[in-house]
């Protein structure tokens, strides 16, 4: 397999560092199915308290806290999950929604993955009646992934609540990146997730932890989500190996987002001096960046290669557009060095 010197591919891909690895090591660990892992017990305390929620479970991953959200909140085969278009749990999950929910996607063509209650109401207003699939669940992502790291908005997050409430609909947020507006913005986590009946963070992207996601939402809820974790196989036993990391994260590597996002826009500044790129970078706002590739002989697509041969690894979607994402690993030296190689490929070809 290919070493990259820069991966900007995903912030999943950042490596436990040493510290981290020696909290692993130095664990206590119990049964976490049986409630008995100290390690455990101590992250999702403090999770629930972050998040403002009553109670929180450990899960392997962010795909499988979405799974389980919307198949505690779904009541019916068929119901309704309202979400952006380009939301990761619609696209790169397998078919979650449809596969394992039995529920049916209702994709919303949002800005930059952020929708508003008005565009939400007819949808549910209307899907009221006995021979109408209901709607159950609105998902929202903070920030959002496809979307190019957007955060929504506290104001426009607080209305489409305020919406699904007023028609008992379920409300869920994927915070895979939610620690990443907080850094941006100063609103506290509990904040950005207090109108919302389930919210989970992830460990694996901004903190740097090998694996693991919490959710949380109210004790009812998290009794319900235990179910679904048992039949999905998501029993942990002497989790707190894997919990240690994303504690350790929770200590040590939230107060480092500020700069990630700095040499984030810093590279997107750059790039848009680029004639052959596309981008604004006033619309960079953490730690991921999409632009558009309008090089006369050159494709999305040849980027990714040619860079790649540069040890330098980035996501093509399609022919026009390429996808980046900084995390703990990257430097400032690494965001001049993949400038460089960026200006090099376009101007040589």
């Amino acid at each position: 397999m290919r070493k990259f010197k820069i991966d900007l591919f995903s912030d999943t891909n950042t490596n436990p560092s040493q510290e981290m690895r020696q909290a692993m090591c130095q664990a206590e660990v119990g049964n976490e199915v049986a409630g008995e892992d100290p390690t455990v017990n101590k992250l999702l305390e403090r999770v629930a308290a972050l998040l403002g929620k009553e109670a929180a479970v450990f899960l392997p991953s962010g795909t499988m806290c979405n799974g389980i959200a919307y198949r505690v909140h779904c009541q019916r085969a068929g119901d309704l999950v309202i979400l952006d278009e380009t939301a990761h749990s619609l696209n790169k999950a397998a078919g979650l929604i449809s596969g394992l929910v039995q529920a049916q996607p209702y994709p919303i063509s949002g800005k930059k993955g952020v929708f508003s209650a008005k565009q939400i109401e007819p949808i549910i207003s209307k899907s009221i009646g006995y021979n109408l699939a209901r709607a159950r669940v609105v998902s929202v992502e903070q920030t959002t992934n496809f979307g190019g790291g957007a955060i929504w908005p506290l104001q426009t997050l607080d209305a489409v609540c305020e919406l699904a409430h007023k028609y008992q609909v379920y409300t869920h947020m994927d915070g895979a990146r939610l620690l990443n507006a907080v850094a941006e913005t100063g609103v506290s986590a509990a904040r950005y997730s207090q109108a919302f009946d389930s919210v989970w963070v992830d460990f694996s992207k901004c903190l740097g932890a090998p694996i693991g996601a919490v959710l949380a939402g109210s004790k009812n809820f998290i009794d319900e989500a235990w179910y679904y974790k048992f039949q999905q196989g998501g029993g942990l036993h002497k989790a707190g190996i894997l919990a240690a990391a994303c504690l350790y994260g929770l200590e040590h590597n939230i107060q480092k987002l500020p700069e990630i996002h700095q040499m984030t826009k810093q590279l997107a500044v750059l790039l848009s001096e680029l004639p052959f790129i596309e981008l604004n970078p006033n619309e960079v706002q953490t730690n991921i960046i999409i632009f558009q590739v309008k090089h006369l002989q050159l494709s999305a697509c040849d980027f990714e290669k040619q860079l790649g041969e540069k040890g330098i690894r980035v996501l093509a979607f399609d022919q026009r557009k390429i996808r980046m994402i900084t995390h703990l690993d990257i430097t400032f030296a690494d965001i001049q060095s993949v400038f460089s190689a960026i200006r090099e490929i376009g101007e040589e070809n």
